[in-house]
């Protein structure tokens, strides 16, 4: 059965026997008057107005149109257009809009400003006369946004005689949704730095770089003067200020706790998880003191993978400052505050942080070169291999020194920053099947497989790096006849190999290849995704660049997990 693909209006007196629509192509709404048909459009939405070709039908189709008190009753800004685009009629509406009182005669697009067009449909005028059905698209005139929608008039089969053009004004919501990106873009900018940077920085550090940016958009994107961050401690509950901006400074070290009674809004926003517009701080039984002076006060939670990390709160001088516009664009940057406070590591950080960054400085210095080592060895190896038996038995001494270097780093790092004074979220017992497993990424880019040691190493995995599949198959082939890898995670794009050849190379040397394969969002280069699953790679083992460290963790635990247990 074919699919609907358009909805008319058909004014007819005779619904037996219509003319002209394809079976099963259109869906037909059959009106006895032309009157009914224009209550019709106005309501719902229609591709175009169908109605028989004789005189007296098209007269009135006609009169009904240029009707001035039926075109005056649409809310919206009306115009009837002919085959040449100029307008035949318009509303006050549209002429009030546009302060042009004159636009009969002249082409639309020059009545209404010359508009930018912006959609997928470039040209809607043209667009609707020729396919005969509605076109839709969003009209940029100067500093305002409309909505235009166009419906042809319709006399018989791909015969268009005239257009009826409607614009309702969608300023405020285009401009919402501009801010809301906005908003998403500075979020994500908050904490823009690569993994070497945030280990080069000390707490304090991170810290002022985070305000420095909250603040930067929060009166720039927001513009709110008044802001305060405090983060749960969660053995205590105590709401601890990070951030604190144009509030008194005692009342800003007053101890909150996240408990819904007795530590005001934010108190019960931690608590509740629940966002708390305050209208009026004089009659809220809530509100506790902030701003001297303060009328009004938006907060909301700041919540990471469902808990609730902290708040976010605002004030004004004004009762009643803040909309619901206001508290959805404050959620939205509040989400993307918790993310950031989580990528810096802020929340439990202080006391093992210059240990953390010891050890960061340590695997920073040599992990990249030992790489290096094993790769130029594993090809010393393959060289001498049936030539000079000594030789090759030097060479795995020096592979197997190296790798007990990486080692020796891991086991001082422990003893640096024992395992119980590290954030909860880094401690390897939270992560149990990761510990001592061996990987091996491939990539050509340094900062991705910098990346790797970084956030793999610190749940006490043994990380080995490859620039090119040829270098990969070589570590594999050596590193097989010592254990072997636990996951190898590759970019789908190698400069010397694609992902789906490197599965099939890797099943040369391995029954089951460990593989997970690396790509930038919707890139499959020849279907080597689709091709690489068909040929055995898991359906969860895929990473999308840039990866999140959590994305990174549970594709790599779920690699190197053991198989669940049938019930």
């Amino acid at each position: 059965m074919k699919s609907i693909v358009s909805k008319v209006l058909y004014v007819t007196k005779d619904k037996e026997h219509p003319q002209g629509f394809p079976d099963g192509q259109v869906e037909v709404t059959y009106v006895e008057s032309c009157a009914k048909a224009i209550d019709l459009l106005s309501e719902n939405q229609f591709d175009g107005i169908y109605y028989p070709t004789d005189e007296n039908t098209r007269n009135s189709v006609s009169d009904l149109i240029h009707s001035t008190a039926m075109m005056e009753l649409i809310p919206d800004g009306v115009a009837l257009l002919d085959s040449e685009n100029r307008i035949l009629k318009t509303n006050n509406r549209l002429t009030s809009w546009f302060e042009n009182s004159k636009m009969v005669g002249l082409n639309f697009y020059d009545a209404v400003g010359t508009p930018t067009i912006i959609g997928t449909e470039p040209s809607p005028l043209a667009s609707a006369r020729s396919t005969c059905q509605s076109t839709r698209a969003t009209l940029s005139v100067e500093d305002k946004y409309f909505q235009l929608t166009v419906v042809p008039i319709v006399n018989g089969p791909k015969q268009c005689e005239q257009l009826i053009v409607t614009l309702s004004d969608s300023t405020e919501s285009v401009l919402q949704r501009q801010k809301l990106e906005a908003l998403h873009q500075a979020g994500t900018a908050l904490a823009d730095l690569r993994p070497e940077e945030i280990y080069e920085m000390d707490v304090d550090q991170r810290i002022e770089l985070l305000k420095d940016n909250i603040l930067h958009y929060t009166k720039d994107l927001l513009n709110f003067d008044v802001v305060e961050i405090r983060l749960v401690d969660f053995e205590t509950e105590l709401l601890k200020p990070l951030l604190s901006v144009g509030i008194d400074s005692d009342i800003a070290q007053q101890p909150l706790y996240a408990r819904a009674t007795d530590n005001g809004v934010t108190g019960f926003v931690a608590a509740t998880g629940k966002s708390y517009m305050c209208e009026d701080t004089t009659d809220d039984p809530l509100y506790l003191d902030g701003l001297m002076g303060a009328k009004s006060s938006l907060t909301v939670p700041l919540v990471y993978h469902d808990q609730v990390i902290g708040s976010f709160n605002v004030e004004s001088p004004e009762v009643g400052a803040f909309t619901e516009s206001d508290l959805q664009f404050v959620e939205s940057f509040a989400r993307d505050i918790a993310v950031a406070l989580n990528t810096l590591e802020l929340l439990n950080a202080q006391r093992t942080d210059a240990a953390l960054q010891s050890i960061s400085a340590i695997h920073s210095a040599v992990a990249l070169p030992i790489d290096e080592i094993l790769n130029d060895t594993v090809h010393a190896i393959e060289s001498y291999i049936g030539h000079d038996q000594d030789v090759t038995k030097r060479l795995r001494t020096i592979i197997s020194h190296a790798r007990q270097i990486k080692r020796a780093i891991q086991k001082v790092g422990k003893d640096m920053a024992p395992t119980e004074n590290m954030p909860a979220t880094v401690q390897p017992q939270h992560r149990p099947f990761l510990s001592d497993r061996r990987i091996l990424v491939i990539d050509s880019d340094e900062q991705v497989r910098t990346s790797a040691h970084q956030l793999l190493e610190r749940y006490g995995c043994v990380v080995e790096t490859a620039h090119v599949g040829k270098e990969a198959m070589l570590m594999v082939r050596n590193c097989e006849q010592d254990q072997g890898y636990d996951a190898i995670i590759a970019d789908i794009r190698l400069p010397d190999i694609g992902g789906y050849d490197l599965l099939m190379q890797l099943k040369e040397v391995i029954e089951t290849p460990p593989l997970i394969l690396m790509t930038g969002f919707g890139y499959d280069p020849g279907h080597s995704i689709v091709k690489a699953r068909q040929a055995g790679l898991k359906s969860n083992a895929l990473l999308f660049k840039p990866f999140r460290l959590d994305q990174l963790i549970e594709v790599v635990e779920a690699m190197v997990s053991p198989p669940k247990a049938d019930n």
